[in-house]
């Protein structure tokens, strides 16, 4: 039987993979990697020089090799091409990308760096599975190397129409590379689409069904939503709801319903939207006030990126002004922390949770939506309130969909939800509970592997 290589940006630590927190790939990996799988990746660490020779480490009968990178090799690959312009890019905002051919020279160089270091360690028969926007030239590098088998990438934020995309100068260039994989996956049927009309458009490739036909292969394009341990993750949630950590905030929330976020802090996600969406609430229905707290978790996220320094400062000084306008001396609204929440402790307060606000500028999937809705109790469950640019909303229909461009729209689904009664409550969640545990990360997994295997 072929061995699968994963290959990703990061490799999570044996000792820590249970403990990363909501939605992530580790998150929706770790249910299915089995032993003797090998996991390749940056350690995460900078150091003078990228690595050549991988650091192996054993878990669980898990090989994960890792090397570091140089400190230019990160600048130019992770600070400057990969999360300065194709981070935006993927994220229709252009107005944040930027772009040098020294930040895209770097970005090939390690990916060449990657592909020299992994291909000692691969056998003849190994099926690859590439992850993000990190890796798009992978395997081009490796095809250079003499690797024949079969290799497969994975897109996990949003792919972008001709439109979008004509704006990066080496376009075209990651295209090709996108179509040298067996397999290119995609969240949705929508960012699927975009990729098949971008090939054609841009480089003349035949398009067939969802095959794009290049120099004599056919490169296979598929829609396969990634999911969640729903069941797991309903269980953690049951059992975390009586613990200390929660009964402190049941205290701390004297009676009041609580709306709950957990992201990470990242301008994707639309916080100072959220933010103003959550004042106008407050301001439009006063009758809310005292009776609803939000809980924003952002865990901090690319410090050294200067779009994210500035979103962290905007968010202070919004959760500043929204507690100075409305906190009385017993009830502060927006309780606003930018920590790591470690899953179990998130699954309790999902649960708890009157409201779940996922309203993102953008995104691939999502997994916090199908989380929320995984740790809700059937009896008693929750609203939540999703922006339809999200992957997820393709799943979710029964969330209460809003623009996250309009703050009214969100602090109408606020309101919406707070005085929504039990039995649409009920029925809405049953719906979007039927739909997470059915797409799980389990079926995301197989659906990927089954058809790199028969590619």
């Amino acid at each position: 039987m072929a061995r699968l290589v994963i290959v990703s940006n990061r490799v999570p630590p044996p000792r820590t993979r249970g403990a990363v927190s909501a939605g992530g790939l580790a998150v929706a990996l770790q249910s299915f990697v089995e032993p003797g799988t090998l996991w390749f990746g940056w350690s995460g660490r900078v150091t003078e020089e990228t690595g050549s020779v991988p650091e192996m480490t054993e878990g669980d009968g898990v090989t994960y090799a890792t090397i570091d990178l140089g400190s230019e090799d990160y600048d130019r690959f992770y600070v400057g091409f990969a999360n300065s312009s194709l981070w935006p890019l993927l994220h229709f905002r252009l107005g944040l990308m930027r772009y040098t051919r020294e930040d895209f020279a770097g970005y090939l160089s390690v990916n060449e760096a990657f592909a020299a270091a992994l291909v000692p360690l691969l056998r003849p028969d190994d099926v690859i599975w590439v992850h993000d926007y990190h890796l798009i030239p992978l395997a081009t590098a490796l095809r250079a190397r003499g690797f024949a088998g079969r290799i497969g990438f994975f897109l996990h934020i949003p792919f972008v129409p001709p439109s979008v995309l004509e704006a990066l100068p080496p376009a075209r260039e990651l295209l090709h590379a996108l179509c040298t994989y067996d397999v290119v996956g995609f969240q949705t049927r929508t960012h699927l689409a975009d990729f098949l009309d971008c090939a054609h458009r841009f480089i003349g490739f035949a398009v067939e069904g969802d095959d794009v036909v290049t120099e004599g292969r056919r490169v296979r394009a598929i829609a396969d939503p990634i999911g969640i341990d729903a069941a797991g993750f309903a269980r953690i949630a049951a059992r975390t709801v009586s613990t200390a950590y929660i009964q402190r905030l049941r205290e701390s929330l004297a009676g009041r319903d609580l709306a709950i976020s957990a992201e990470r802090l990242d301008y994707s996600k639309g916080l100072p939207n959220r933010f103003d969406g959550f004042a106008r609430l407050l301001k439009r229905f006063p009758q809310h006030q005292r009776r609803v707290s939000m809980l924003q978790i952002a865990a901090r996220s690319r410090e050294d990126v200067a779009e994210y320094q500035a979103l962290r400062r905007e968010l202070d000084r919004l959760a500043g002004d929204i507690n100075g306008r409305f906190s009385q001396f017993d009830w502060v609204p927006l309780r606003y922390m930018t920590q790591t929440v470690p899953r179990t402790k998130l699954a309790g307060l999902f649960r708890i949770a009157r409201i779940g606000l996922v309203t993102p500028l953008r995104d691939g999937m999502n997994l916090v939506a199908k989380e929320f809705v995984a740790a809700q109790d059937p009896a008693d469950p929750g609203v939540l309130v999703l922006s339809r640019f999200a992957g997820a909303a393709e799943e979710l229909s029964d969330a209460l969909m809003v623009n996250p461009y309009d703050p009214d729209d969100i602090a109408e689904a606020m309101h919406t939800a707070l005085e929504m009664p039990l039995e649409e409550r009920q029925a809405r969640h049953a719906t979007q509970r039927r739909a997470v545990f059915e797409v799980t990360s389990a079926s995301y997994c197989n659906v990927f592997v089954d058809a790199l295997t028969a590619a």
